[in-house]
C-alpha cells in the first residue's frame, strides 16, 4: 500500500527546485565563489574546522527545535530534533547517512540514491564550492537567472558522488540567496536570508525549504522553517559525534522464548493481525512499506490527541493530512513497542476499497526491532527478538538497501536488471515505475493494456497499466508469468527514478517471506503455491465495498464490463444469480479474476437508483501468457 511516504529530514542547510531558467553565460563560477566566500566572512572560513548551531522549526503547525554539529573538513554533521509530540535525529560519519526516526528506530541509509543525497548533503556542509580540495564538484556555467524582478547568478554544482545542486546568487549582495535540488520525484528549494555576523563569519539565520511537485505545486504542510539562535565556530568535537547511534531498548517479546507466532488473515493479498494498543484491541495491516499509522477515527476512540499538519504521501497522487499521537506501547502478540509514535492520517476510501476494518498499520518499527518472519501458506507471522531469529529452512537470503525504510532488493525481469522495494502493504504482483519503464519502452514491449485503477492508498487511486511480464529472478528463483501493471504517472510514490520497481503481496505470497534488518537480509523459501499461475482480473472493474451492493469505481475502456454498459458509480446488487452480501468484496475480486474467459455472469444493479440488468462475459485483458504478450 505504501500508505505514507514522509520523511522529517531537518537539516540546517536542508536543499531544493529547479526553476525554469533563461538566459546565458553571465561569468566565471571560481569568481561568482570567491565573491560569495568575501561577503560571508572571507579568509575567516580558513580557520573554521566545526560548527555549531541551534535554534528553532516551525513544521506542520508544530514548532520544535534543532541542534546540528558540522565537520566542515569532512563534511561530517549531525542534527537532533523535536518537533512538537516528536523527536529524531539524521546525520553523515563521512561515508554513509543515517537517520533515527521518532519511535527511536535506526537506519543506515545505503541505498545508491541516499548515498548521492548524504554527498552533496556533505559537500554543502563542508563549504565545497569555496573549498574544493575538501570535497570536489564540477561547475556548469553560470547563468543569470530572474524570479519577480529579482536577479541571480546560478550554477550547477555536481559534487563528486552526489546529486546536482543549483546555487543562487544574489547579484547584489553576492552571497548564495537559495539552493535547489531533486528530492525524489519532487524537487526542494531552500531559501537563505537574515544574514548575520558572528565571530567576523556571516552566516544565514533564516532557512526555509519547500517541495514542489513535478506538477509545480507546493504545499504548506511540507515547508520546514528554521531560525538560528546560535552559531558557535571551532567547538570541540570528538569522531564518536557522527557515529551511526545505538537503538535504545524500547521493545520486547513478553515470554521467555523470545518469539511470538500470530495468526494472520490474508484479504487482497494484505496481512491483517489483530493487536492492542494501550490495551484496546486494534486491528492492523502489516506493512513494510509503511509506519506505525492510525486513522483518526481509532486514535479518538483510543483516546490519542494528535498534533500538526503536516503532509503523506502515498501511491495516489494527492498527498494528505499527516498527524502525530504518543501511545503508551503496541502489541502484537507478545510483541511490544513501548512509547510508540503513531502516523495519524485518514485512510480515505482504503476500509472500503479493502472491503475491510482496519484501524492502521504495523511496519517499519516492528520490522526494524524484532526479526519477522511470515508464512503466507500457513497465515502465521513470527517476530523474534534478534538473537533468537532464524531464517526459514531451505531459505535463500537476499541482500537489501535502505534509502528510507522500505527494503530495497536486486534481480532481474526477463533479464533486465532492476532495483525493487519490498512491499507487503501491496496487493499487485509487480508494479513498474513509470521512469524505468518509459527509459527501456516497456509498454510495447509488454504490449500492456489501456491505463485504468491498479492500486488504491493514501492520496487515492493509483492508475497503470496492466500487462503480464516474464521472468522475475529474485534471490536464487524464477517467478513466471508474473500479472501485474506498469504506471505511467508522473506523482506517487512509482513515479520516483530511483527505484526499477515494487513487488508486492502477489509475488512474495509464493514464499516463506523472513526479514532481518540487523543484518539487512530478506530470505525467500518457496512455498505450495510458488507455481501457482498470477491471474488478473478479467472483469475490467475497479470496486468498492458499499453495504449490501458493490460500487463500481472505475471500468477500464475495452473491457468486459465496458462492453456490458456497466458504468462509474453503478452500484452492483447481485452477480451470477448471487446477492453480493453472500460474499465478502475479496471473494468477489477472486471470482472475477479466477473464472476463466468466457464465462458469462448475470449483473444487476441500480443506476440512480433505477434497477437494471446486463451479462458480462469475463474476457481477459492481458495475455495469459508471456509468451502471447512478446510475440
Amino acid at each position: 500500500m505504501r500508505v505514507v511516504r514522509t520523511t522529517m529530514r531537518l537539516r540546517v542547510s536542508c536543499l531544493a527546485v529547479l526553476l525554469a531558467a533563461t538566459a546565458a553565460h553571465a561569468d566565471d563560477y571560481a569568481a561568482l565563489l570567491a565573491r560569495d566566500r568575501d561577503a560571508s566572512g572571507g579568509a575567516r572560513w580558513d580557520r573554521v574546522q566545526t560548527l555549531e548551531m541551534t535554534g528553532t522549526l516551525h513544521a506542520g503547525g508544530l514548532d520544535g527545535t534543532f541542534h546540528t554539529l558540522q565537520d566542515l573538513a569532512g563534511g561530517r554533521s549531525v542534527t537532533e530534533y523535536k518537533l512538537g509530540p516528536i523527536e529524531g535525529a539524521d546525520g553523515y560519519d563521512g561515508t554513509r547517512g543515517w537517520s533515527r526516526d521518532p519511535g527511536g528506530e535506526v537506519a543506515t541509509l545505503d541505498a545508491p540514491e541516499a548515498k548521492r543525497r548524504a554527498r552533496s548533503q556533505a559537500w554543502l556542509d563542508a563549504h565545497g564550492y569555496w573549498y574544493p580540495a575538501r570535497l570536489p564538484a564540477h561547475f556548469g556555467a553560470v547563468e543569470t537567472r530572474e524570479i519577480e524582478g529579482h536577479a541571480y547568478a546560478v550554477v550547477t554544482a555536481t559534487p563528486e558522488d552526489g546529486n546536482p545542486v543549483d546555487l543562487w546568487f544574489d547579484t547584489v549582495t553576492h552571497r548564495l540567496a537559495r539552493a535547489t535540488t531533486r528530492q525524489d520525484q519532487d524537487t526542494a528549494t531552500t531559501t537563505f536570508d537574515d544574514w548575520r555576523e558572528t565571530d567576523g563569519l556571516t552566516i544565514p539565520f533564516h532557512i526555509v525549504t519547500d517541495l514542489t511537485d513535478a506538477a509545480g505545486r507546493t504545499d504548506p504542510r511540507r515547508r520546514a522553517e528554521l531560525r538560528i539562535e546560535r552559531v558557535t565556530p571551532n567547538v570541540a568535537v570528538t569522531d564518536d559525534a557522527f557515529e551511526v547511534p545505538q537503538m535504545k531498548a524500547t521493545a520486547r517479546i513478553d515470554n521467555t522464548m523470545g518469539i511470538t507466532r500470530v495468526p494472520f488473515d490474508l484479504v487482497n493479498n494484505h496481512i491483517y493481525v489483530n493487536g492492542t494498543i494501550d490495551g484496546k484491541p486494534a486491528r492492523l495491516l502489516v506493512d513494510t512499506g509503511g509506519a506505525n499509522l492510525l486513522t483518526p477515527t481509532a486514535a479518538k476512540a483510543l483516546g490519542l490527541a494528535p498534533k500538526g499538519a503536516l503532509a503523506a504521501r502515498g501511491v495516489g497522487e494527492d498527498a494528505v493530512d499527516l498527524a502525530f499521537a504518543n501511545a503508551d506501547e503496541v502489541r502484537v502478540g507478545d510483541a511490544v513497542l513501548d512509547h510508540p509514535v503513531f502516523y495519524v492520517v485518514d485512510l480515505g476510501d482504503v476500509p472500503a476499497i479493502e472491503g475491510a476494518h482496519i484501524d492502521g498499520l504495523v511496519g517499519y518499527e516492528m520490522f526494524r526491532r524484532f526479526g519477522v518472519t511470515i508464512d503466507y501458506a500457513g497465515r502465521v507471522l513470527t517476530l523474534s527478538e534478534p538473537a533468537k531469529f532464524s531464517p526459514p529452512a531451505g531459505a535463500h537470503a537476499l541482500p537489501f538497501e535502505q534509502a528510507e525504510r522500505i527494503p530495497i532488493v536486486a534481480g532481474t525481469l526477463d533479464g533486465l536488471p532492476i532495483r525493487a522495494s519490498i512491499d507487503t502493504g501491496s496487493r499487485v504482483s509487480l508494479t513498474l515505475h513509470a521512469p524505468f519503464a518509459r527509459e527501456h519502452g516497456l509498454v510495447a514491449k509488454y504490449h500492456a493494456d489501456i491505463e485504468s485503477v491498479v492500486g488504491w492508498g493514501v492520496g487515492g487511486p493509483s492508475r497503470g497499466r496492466p500487462a503480464r511480464f516474464g521472468r522475475l529472478a529474485l534471490g536464487g528463483f524464477a517467478v513466471d508469468g508474473i500479472a501485474g501493471d506498469i504506471y505511467t504517472g508522473d506523482k506517487g510514490s512509482f513515479a520516483s527514478p530511483d527505484l526499477s520497481a515494487n513487488i508486492g503481496g502477489g509475488v512474495l505470497k509464493r514464499f516463506t517471506v523472513a526479514l532481518d534488518y540487523s543484518s539487512k537480509r530478506i530470505y525467500l523459501a518457496p512455498n505450495e503455491h510458488f507455481s501457482v499461475p498470477d491471474v488478473f482480473d478479467r472483469s475490467g472493474l475497479w470496486l468498492m465495498g458499499a453495504g449490501t451492493a458493490l460500487r463500481v469505481v472505475d471500468v477500464a475502456a475495452g473491457s468486459a464490463a465496458a462492453k456490458a454498459g456497466l458504468q462509474v458509480e453503478d452500484r452492483i446488487t447481485r452477480i451470477g444469480g448471487e446477492d453480493i452480501a453472500a460474499h465478502g468484496l475479496s471473494d468477489w475480486r477472486a471470482r472475477l479474476r479466477e473464472l476463466p474467459a468466457g464465462t458469462r455472469l448475470e449483473v444487476e444493479y441500480q443506476r440512480t437508483d433505477k434497477p437494471q440488468r446486463t451479462t458480462l462475459v469475463l474476457a481477459d485483458r492481458i495475455a495469459p501468457r508471456f509468451e502471447e504478450a512478446a510475440h
